[in-house]
């Protein structure tokens, strides 16, 4: 018999320390997500194999090493918390229960904030200033047309549905599609985890596009799962896990990656996209685990500060906020802030900790003024003060 969770009734809360993590790492995948998008050299667009048209510099270096190197394990560990939380509420409600309460928390805040960008790059295009960073920013998936003028009324639907301003939006849409498909997927990693984990794992390493779903949601939301219905451990490191060993994979395979992008091609050849493919995902997953068991110190040491812990309620509008907010301000910071030495590097560095700040105070502010639009606009996420 597969495996089953245990009823509502039985079930144990979840230890306090692992609800620290969850609130902890929600909170950090969503400032180092700022930090992968803030990368600002060319070309702007990164992907495992991405090389820089930039001469090596250090500022180059710390750049391309921190955005497409250390900091790529976000989005699965993301994944992995979503995975093992729906999961382990699993009994609690009918699944169509459940898909229309998400439907409510992933759904709707996809269209409203894919909406309300729509809204703010259409102000954004009336001024000057404004639309000259738009274009630069060049983020509109119909290149060379930028702005919204430019659509058809079709790309404006598309826009609105498919492939919103906010394009980090993607990851609710495969979260929302990896909840609704929940009892298939469970009962395929239930039964045959060696045949799901392999499938989704081919998936995820070589990035083969899926409708509506990517293997990243498919290999660590699955992780998730698996974790919480075999009720595995996840608090204890597993006496596999040699941390100095993962730490040397995490930070070698993205300096090797950073070295390549910098001193190989273009044109790339396939044995080096390939080579840097891998390091890409050796570093996704070897960062991963030594930031979930490695770093328990740094989640105490944050989660014992009250002001931490409030920040912790903002990490869904550091979210929905960020991407395009940091993608214009950066070309607006580069064109008009020439003048001042390190210039990209600074704004890499900086430009990060204002969009949060922006971000956390927007969000305080409608949370304070109109909780009930909050609730909505969230999802219902954040809502506790502390």
């Amino acid at each position: 018999m597969p495996p089953s969770l245990p009823t509502p009734a039985t079930r144990t809360p979840l230890d306090p320390f692992l609800s620290q993590k969850l609130r902890f790492w929600s909170l950090m995948a969503m400032v180092l997500l700022i930090y992968v998008h803030a990368y600002n050299l060319h070309p702007r667009y990164l992907q495992p194999f991405t090389p820089v048209q930039e001469p090596l510099s250090a500022g180059t270096w710390l750049q391309y090493f921190l955005a497409n190197g250390v900091l790529r394990f976000r989005i699965p560990i993301l994944f992995a918390i979503s995975g093992y939380l729906f999961a382990r509420h699993e009994g609690t409600a009918p699944h169509a229960q459940r898909v229309k309460r998400r439907l409510r928390t992933l759904g709707l805040p996809f269209l409203l904030w894919s909406l309300i960008w729509l809204g703010v790059l259409w102000v954004l295009e009336q001024f000057p200033v404004t639309k000259q960073a738009v274009v630069d920013a060049e983020i509109s998936p119909f290149w060379p047309r930028q702005l919204l003028s430019q659509y058809s009324v079709g790309e404006l639907v598309q826009r609105w549905l498919l492939v919103p301003v906010p394009f980090q939006l993607w990851f609710l849409r495969s979260l929302l599609v990896c909840n609704l498909a929940y009892p298939w997927l469970r009962t395929a990693i239930v039964r045959r985890p060696a045949i799901y984990f392999s499938v989704a794992a081919l998936l995820w390493f070589f990035m083969v596009p899926l409708p509506l779903v990517e293997g990243d949601g498919l290999l660590f939301f699955g992780l998730g799962v698996w974790l919480a219905v075999r009720n595995q451990d996840v608090l204890t490191r597993p006496r596999w896990v040699r941390l100095w060993l993962l730490g040397g994979l995490w930070l070698g395979s993205a300096a090797l990656k950073t070295w390549l992008a910098f001193h190989v091609g273009p044109p790339f050849s396939l044995p080096v996209a390939l080579t840097m493919l891998a390091l890409h995902r050796v570093g996704e997953i070897s960062g991963m685990l030594v930031a979930w068991f490695g770093l328990n110190g740094l989640v105490r040491g944050c989660m014992a500060r009250g002001w931490f812990r409030w920040l912790t309620g903002f990490s869904f509008m550091i979210y929905v906020l960020h991407v395009p907010f940091v993608n214009y301000a950066t070309e607006l910071v580069l064109r008009y802030g020439r003048p001042l030495p390190h210039l990209h590097v600074l704004t890499y560095l900086l430009l990060p900790l204002l969009v949060i700040i922006v971000s956390v105070g927007v969000g305080a502010l409608l949370r304070w003024a109109v909780p009930g639009v909050y609730a909505v606009l969230t999802g219902g996420r954040g809502l506790a003060t502390s």
